[in-house]
């Protein structure tokens, strides 16, 4: 497994992290097979690990914490996510600071993130939601400021909006953030506009998510694809995003390469961006854990095939369905 440089913190992450969403029990994970499937990637090189406390209030981090316990001799990089004090996602224009990450709701949080994890030290802790015009409120630097020096943090990011790419370039270009995390795959390539560049000016480590489209981008998705009760694709994949998301999939599927399926094609598109640091698929089976880093290992795509797909960007609007 390849590694790249995370930014300005100088630590060198596997290209192919490890989201940890789907572990927190709302899609119906299972533990034992999480513990498989995450040790797997670490055997294949995995080193970096992005979870947040709201993944089944805790549960994925527990999970994290068992995994760096287990693996003592290597360097497994922590990421998670402080919640907004309002539990709202996405977050909107009109909330502020103190509606979402009021300085004591940041600290009480990273305790109890520390806690679930059994660790002394998170790598990266990450605003969960994120409105540049909190910029101009200093409280939340000092606060991360304070907690960085006692020793309980190393890096601070922030995760950006689905399709509201511009919703940070303040803050990296303002120097008060390592890291982001933001949606970047074959269709959603609005990043590159302003965001990446600001990005690569300052030295902000980029974390690349969703890099299938919540699915779109696998080529498995019919006009009649279902999904147990409660599981949230069910209010994302609406019959008007639905159809759009297969007829855009659909639209891809003579670019594919003989020995090449679509998922492995949409995963190494982003390996072509030098500006991202890692990407993080979800990956609760051991089965997909085997494909992505098979997918991974054989590096970015050529470039011919590439340029072709830069033509299927897909600029979206934001929408009460999407979340």
């Amino acid at each position: 497994m390849n590694c790249r440089r995370f930014g300005r913190t100088g630590w060198k992450v596997s290209e192919l992290g490890y989201g940890m969403w789907g572990m927190g029990g709302l899609t119906g994970s299972d533990d034992a097979e999480s513990r498989n499937s995450l040790q797997r990637a670490v055997d294949l090189g995995c080193n970096f690990f992005d979870t947040a406390w709201a993944y089944g209030s805790g549960r994925s981090e527990k999970l994290l914490g068992w995994l760096v316990r287990q693996n003592a001799g290597k360097k497994l990089y922590t990421a998670t996510k402080i919640p907004p004090k309002n539990f709202r996602w996405p977050s909107r224009r009109e909330f502020k600071l103190d509606d979402c990450f009021p300085p004591d709701h940041v600290e009480k949080y990273v305790h109890s993130s520390l806690e679930n994890l059994g660790l002394e030290c998170i790598d990266l802790i990450q605003f969960h939601t994120w409105e540049d015009g909190w910029v101009e409120d200093d409280r939340w630097v000092k606060k991360i400021d304070d907690l960085r020096a006692q020793g309980l943090i190393q890096a601070v990011g922030i995760s950006i909006n689905r399709w509201e790419a511009w919703n940070g370039v303040r803050a990296v270009q303002a120097g008060l953030i390592d890291a982001l995390q933001v949606i970047y795959n074959i269709f959603d390539q609005n990043p590159d506009d302003e965001l990446f560049p600001a990005c690569a000016a300052m030295d902000v480590a980029v974390i690349a998510r969703v890099p299938f489209d919540e699915g779109s981008l696998t080529g498995r998705l019919t006009l009649d694809s279902k999904w147990p009760e409660g599981d949230w694709r069910n209010t994302y994949f609406v019959s008007e995003n639905l159809k759009t998301s297969v007829q855009h999939a659909e639209a891809l599927r003579p670019l594919v390469p003989a020995g090449m399926d679509m998922p492995q094609m949409a995963l190494r598109f982003i390996l072509n961006n030098p500006t991202v640091s890692t990407i993080i698929p979800g990956m609760r089976k051991l089965a997909n854990v085997e494909a992505n880093f098979d997918a991974a290992n054989r590096g970015p795509l050529p470039a011919a095939l590439h340029t072709q797909l830069r033509k299927h960007r897909w600029d979206r609007t934001p929408t009460e369905w999407s979340q």
